[in-house]
């Protein structure tokens, strides 16, 4: 039995980089960088980071690069490949990508308060209208939360988050 299966969580050290193929297939190169902590002998605390290339094929990657932004977190699902190339120096090179198969978006960086890749949040019902002579001013998207305390047995559109 053989398995090639590599999860990460991390964020984002840089935008997506969206090309197509010469064939028309639509292909995204990111980078996200994990970080781990630990405890050594001497009691202090360490920190390590990693970093890793991402590469993302089809419609999942057309959506990263709509949706993704540097310093956001995100869940890869995916494979390890490794691929060798010359580099410019005539020296062959060997890197390692992981190939992901399945993406989820995760909260965005601290105090980005931009959208790119025309991503709105939807206002939520204690927002006020938006006026077309000015844009609104970018915020978080409320998460609703259902209390299961109350006792009602009708399920109320309201409640619904989507």
């Amino acid at each position: 039995m053989n398995l090639n299966k590599v999860q990460l969580i991390g964020r984002l050290t840089r935008d997506p980089e969206i090309r197509t193929t010469t064939s028309g297939q639509t292909v995204a190169t990111i980078g996200i960088a994990t970080n781990r902590t630990w405890m050594d002998k001497a009691g202090q605390k360490q920190e390590k980071t990693e970093f890793h290339n991402i590469v993302i094929w089809g419609r999942l990657a057309e959506i990263a690069g709509q949706y993704l932004t540097k310093g956001q977190e995100a869940y890869f699902e995916g494979r390890l490949e490794t691929r060798s190339y010359t580099g410019k120096d005539g020296i062959e090179k060997k890197v390692t990508d992981i190939v992901a198969e399945n993406m989820q978006m995760g909260s965005r960086a601290q105090g980005s308060g931009q959208n790119t890749g025309g991503y709105q949040p939807r206002p939520t019902q204690q927002s006020a209208p938006i006026q077309a002579s000015r844009p609104a001013p970018a915020q978080e998207e409320a998460i609703p939360t259902i209390n299961l305390d109350e006792e009602s047995d009708e399920v109320r559109l309201e409640d619904v988050p989507f």
